[in-house]
């Protein structure tokens, strides 16, 4: 396999992780009765570039379906956070009726409908059916396309340039990473601003985030790796932020490098610094992952077995990607981890991905109440906690496996 920014034939290993299938491929009662497609979920290094990227097998058709179940507007943190970034983009570059706001990878609308509320024109870009539907319905205009050049020519060409366009979470969701980055610089004002967030590299390996693989995501970030991938696209990185989301996240602010007027803020050149001393630049750096997520395997499998010996109940809440990762991962089913909790409609009655676990409504957590709860997506476990402060009357725990297991 080559580098899918700089052609580079890939030799270092980064995480091997067996295989899976892709980690939103959500089951119907009706598809337990037949296969599913399991895909090698190993990732590598270039070291040409340091781009970290999961092996090829799949196209990105067949991992953003029509029936994808990722929904933002379920999560309340990140709606603030959502919120909070559309007042304060809109403060910072004077947006107003006349500017354009466009946001790649829309999803159901959680954050234009704050640049909607404001009185800012806005347009999204989502390929997923079911949330593009749900981004319709609160009002937002939405082109339903996987985005690249040749889309960013035609909106361009149709007098529909940008002078702000957001991008949460999609960057390391992209195979062909170069025509999209190219379609920013494509599609922005002449003095247009990108914004893109993105997990850090950094915090990955650093806090052993290793369940944040999986087929979706096709590339691993650092700040070093996308200027890089920016300079060679069109974009010029002149500020980044260092944000809490997701378990650490970078929001990255590039502008045109042929028109942008921006000057670069000392965090760019500070954060590029701090990479080069955490030795990202070097085979050293991603050599030991792999030990530290066999760790959280074998430490989770104990707890569940020691659990189940013991006659304690167990449930588990948040079906996200992250969580698919590590149950498959670990190979735990449903004799171990009865079912998980979610509260997207879209997800409940259906089954994990790979475990074949069931997902039901927080209706079965109050009935079962269970004596421990494993929280999935661990970035969320304040919020979580806070929604289920009811599980502690019955004298119920929290628990969470990553970065390493722990009674909450």
């Amino acid at each position: 396999m080559r580098c899918r920014h700089c052609g580079k034939e890939l030799s270092l290993p980064f995480l091997d992780l067996g295989s899976a299938p892709p980690s939103n491929a959500y089951l119907r009662a009706e598809g337990l009765r037949g296969p599913e497609t399991w895909y090698p979920l190993r990732l590598l290094v270039c070291e040409g570039c340091w781009l970290v990227q999961t092996e090829d097998h799949a196209g990105r058709e067949a991992l953003f379906t029509e029936d994808y179940a990722y929904f933002s507007s379920f999560s309340t943190s990140w709606l603030a956070h959502a919120e909070r970034y559309v007042g304060g983009m809109t403060e910072r570059l004077g947006l107003g009726p006349e500017s354009l706001v466009i946001e790649v990878a829309a999803n159901d609308g959680y954050l234009l409908q704050y640049v909607k509320a404001a009185g800012i024109p806005c347009l999204g870009i989502e390929p997923t059916a079911g949330t593009a539907a749900a981004a319709r319905a609160k009002g937002i205009e939405i082109v339903e396309r996987f985005f690249g050049q040749a889309l960013a020519r035609e909106l361009a060409a149709a007098g529909r340039r940008a002078d702000l366009m957001a991008a949460n979470n999609v960057l390391a969701h992209v195979p062909d990473i170069n025509d999209f980055v190219g379609g920013f610089a494509c599609l922005l004002q002449p003095r247009g601003v990108a914004t893109f967030e993105f997990p850090h590299l950094l915090r990955m390996v650093g806090q052993n985030q290793f369940d944040t693989a999986y087929h979706e995501h096709y590339s691993y970030l650092s700040l070093s790796s996308v200027e890089r991938l920016f300079k060679a696209n069109g974009l010029t990185v002149f500020d980044v932020e260092d944000l809490p989301t997701h378990g650490g996240s970078l929001r990255v602010h590039a502008q045109r490098s042929d028109t942008g007027p921006r000057p670069r803020t000392p965090a760019v050149d500070a954060l590029l610094a701090a990479e080069t001393r955490a030795g990202m630049a070097t085979p050293a750096f991603y050599q030991a992952f792999q030990g530290a997520a066999e760790r959280v395997k074998n430490d989770l499998v104990a707890f569940l077995i020691d659990a189940h010996r013991q006659g304690r109940r167990v449930g588990a809440y948040g079906a996200a990607a992250k969580g698919n990762t590590l149950l498959n991962f670990a190979g735990i089913r449903p004799d171990l981890l009865p079912y998980v909790v979610d509260r997207n409609p879209a997800k409940q009655g259906k089954f994990l991905p790979g475990s074949r676990i069931p997902v039901v409504s927080e209706d079965v957590l109050f009935d079962h109440k269970p004596d421990d709860i494993l929280i999935l997506p661990w970035n969320l476990k304040d919020e979580i906690q806070q929604q289920l402060a009811a599980v502690r009357t019955w004298g119920g725990r929290f628990v969470t496996a990553v970065p390493t297991l722990e009674v909450l």
